[in-house]
């Protein structure tokens, strides 16, 4: 016993244990916070009740992977589906920590959102354990932490935001932790962490560049074959996941123009077409971005966060930069860390921003930065400084788009439980577990696949399927969201079982039309067996 008593007291263990209880609590508070201030508790937030369509998709696939290691249905896009297995258009990798929760504790509408916590749990307390932050330091990130509002947002969500959050503050915690005390695990864990976000997200692969740095520093060619070794393993890896584990989506993930201006146009002129491009759409990026200072425009809010900390780790860079160079001795070790992190973070936010103008559509593109900002207000927090500045400049922005703006429920509001939508489920409950049966034979096939009109027209008014009912579809179903269009034209030739969509909407009709067997209506869905 004494010697446990002896190996607390020794160095600041005692210290830091009390910022990692504290600083680990921040998640787990922010969310109680957000949700006693909305007259709720995290207990009546409600997946069926948000707009985000993606986390129907999500939390399904994942429902469908937990119980049979796949889903019996496709899922997909106009009936699109991967050429191995069941996965929608993105890497089944990004979902992985929610399965293994799941398979631990069980899945239901607020497994992700338990996870969700832990996860950002977990990579605060690793932030303090590696890092080792002053208690100037951790009050700086509990500051910010508050003040970044969409850290409660996709944690009380079913959005894989926060898996990327936290696995890329580990990543940097330990590239921190690293130049303080240089041991090899952390690398390797660099390594793990940096390639597993590349497989789910491909952008990612610039947080590769940390762990291949310190390899060819401590190992020289050794570590330029060891890192560039793992790199090509993970890039690899990922095309094979993306070919035969990904569904065709509606249109093209990636903008590839700009490339192909190069073998059209030569070299000159793809040049031309790539810095025209950048000159065009960087004008599209400040519009939203003003809008976002005007309105509260949710994806000019996100240029606006993402802009000042890339000009801080900029600014900050030049400065610490002059610094080591006036240190012709070169002692300030922990200034030359400093730097290097610095920089690989503003090299990683230019890099985003080029590829963003270059290859995202500008509302979806707007959500991959929230990832970067999320480890920017750790990197912040541990910079060395003795004015408060960069953190005023970064709090006040938080504050103003993210807390003082935040007007879009769509893009801010946590869905909570409403007696109208728990009854609506309870509903569809009860229909789908009465009309839809799955074969579990033959899978995975378009027998056990629902399609989801996405919207159709009623008596010429544009209108959503009301998807959220898609929820209860039993575990291990597949769900193809198909457009209205599509569905009208091959409405002869559908491969999937069921169909779902708008009451009294063109498709509806059709299929009425068509004889397919209504197996039930509300006021809002209509289900119909197409065979």
């Amino acid at each position: 016993m004494s010697k446990f008593v002896n190996w607390w007291k020794e160095g600041d263990r005692i210290p830091i244990a009390i910022k990692a209880v504290v600083i680990g609590l921040l998640p787990i508070l922010c969310c109680l916070i957000y949700c006693a201030i909305n007259g709720y508790s995290i207990a009546d937030v409600y997946l069926p009740n948000s707009e985000w369509n993606d986390e129907l998709f999500y939390y399904k696939q994942v429902d469908g992977m937990i119980k049979y290691g796949y889903p019996l249905g496709y899922f997909g896009f106009n009936e699109s589906h991967a050429l191995k297995l069941s996965y929608a258009a993105w890497s089944p990798v990004l979902v992985f920590p929610w399965i293994i929760w799941g398979k631990i504790f069980g899945w239901g509408l607020l497994s992700p959102i338990a996870c969700n916590i832990f996860l950002m749990t977990l990579a605060c307390v690793c932030y303090v354990l590696l890092v080792r932050p002053t208690w100037k330091q951790s009050g700086i990130l509990a500051f910010l932490f508050v003040l970044y509002t969409p850290f409660v947002r996709y944690m009380l969500s079913v959005m894989p935001e926060v898996i990327c959050f936290s696995f890329l503050i580990i990543t940097y915690s330990l590239a921190i932790g690293y130049q303080r005390n240089e041991k090899n695990w952390k690398i390797v864990l660099m390594f793990i962490l940096s390639s597993l976000l590349t497989l789910m997200r491909p952008y990612m692969l610039l947080f590769m560049l940390l762990p291949l740095y310190f390899m060819i520093k401590k190992y020289r060619g050794k570590g330029v074959a060891v890192g560039g070794g793992c790199i090509a393993v993970t890039v690899v890896l990922y095309a094979l996941i993306k070919h035969y584990f990904g569904a065709e989506y509606f249109a093209d993930l990636f903008f590839t123009d700009w490339v192909d201006a190069f073998f059209e146009q030569g070299i000159f002129g793809g040049i031309r077409y790539t810095l025209a491009k950048l000159y065009y759409m960087g004008r599209s990026f400040f519009g939203n971005l003003s809008e976002g200072v005007k309105s509260g425009l949710a994806t000019g809010s996100f240029f606006a966060g993402f802009m000042v900390m890339m000009v801080i780790f900029a600014g900050q860079s030049l400065i610490d930069f002059s610094k080591v160079r006036r240190d012709k001795e070169k002692e300030n070790k922990e200034l030359r860390d400093q730097l290097f992190i610095e920089f690989h973070a503003f090299f990683s936010f230019f890099a985003m921003w080029i590829a963003l103008l270059l290859m995202y559509k500008m509302q979806e593109g707007s959500k991959h930065l929230l990832t970067f900002m999320a480890a920017g207000v750790f990197i912040i927090a541990t910079i060395d400084t003795k004015a408060f500045k960069k953190v005023a400049a970064v709090g006040l922005t938080f504050a103003y788009f993210y807390i003082y703006m935040a007007l879009d429920p769509y893009d801010y509001q946590v869905p909570f439980k409403t007696d109208e939508r728990v009854a609506k489920l309870s509903e569809w409950n009860g229909v789908f577990a009465k009309e839809i049966e799955l074969d579990h034979d033959n899978v995975p096939s378009y027998d056990n696949a629902v399609i989801w009109v996405f919207a159709d027209k009623v008596e010429r008014e544009h209108k959503l399927t009301d998807w959220q009912v898609l929820y209860e579809l039993p575990v291990g179903s597949g769900i193809s969201c198909c457009f209205s269009d599509y569905v009208e034209k091959n409405i002869d030739d559908l491969k999937c079982k069921y169909l779902t969509s708008v009451t009294n909407g063109e498709v509806d009709k059709l299929c009425e039309e068509k004889g397919f067997r209504r197996l039930y209506r509300d006021d809002t869905v209509v289900l119909y067996e197409l065979r």
